[in-house]
């Protein structure tokens, strides 16, 4: 393979693991609501703005994958407390916020349960590769 070939290897992994009960609609609106923390957590995950052919500027987006898992009740509770004892921020995804239409509403639900008590529908990571993995331990690549 030439290098324009060869496939890019990231040594960080962007990463959503979400509740496998949801419905289509709610895996959609999770997964875009957890990758815009990481979006505004780490602003050097995002690429450069692109154009196309006639000059029209278009919003940047990741320079790498976002790889989306699956796992149950028990898995993203597991994926918390691991990647939560590492040291990791997350973006978190409850299932009260499918009931709330706005951020301080949102930030209302998460405040009012304690973490070991949040029902998890979804969360959002970054770090290195391996650490990502040690973490999603038990998740399985969403279909």
């Amino acid at each position: 393979m030439d290098a324009m070939t060869e496939p890019i290897r990231f040594p960080t992994k962007i990463a959503v693991l979400l509740r496998n009960d949801l419905v289509g609609w709610q895996e959609l609106n999770v997964t875009a609501f957890l990758v815009s923390g990481i979006a505004h957590a780490q602003p050097e995950l995002l690429g450069e703005e692109y154009r196309d052919a006639d000059g029209t500027a278009y919003l940047p987006m990741f320079g790498q994958p976002v790889l989306v898992f699956a796992g149950d009740r028990a898995t993203l509770a597991n994926a918390h407390s691991r990647a939560l004892a590492r040291g990791l921020r997350l973006a978190v995804f409850t299932s009260e916020l499918f009931a709330t239409g706005n951020d301080r509403d949102n930030r209302a639900a998460v405040q009012a349960v304690g973490r070991e008590k949040l029902d998890l529908v979804g969360l959002a990571l970054h770090a290195g590769r391996t650490v990502v993995d040690k973490v999603l331990k038990g998740a399985t690549m969403h279909q």
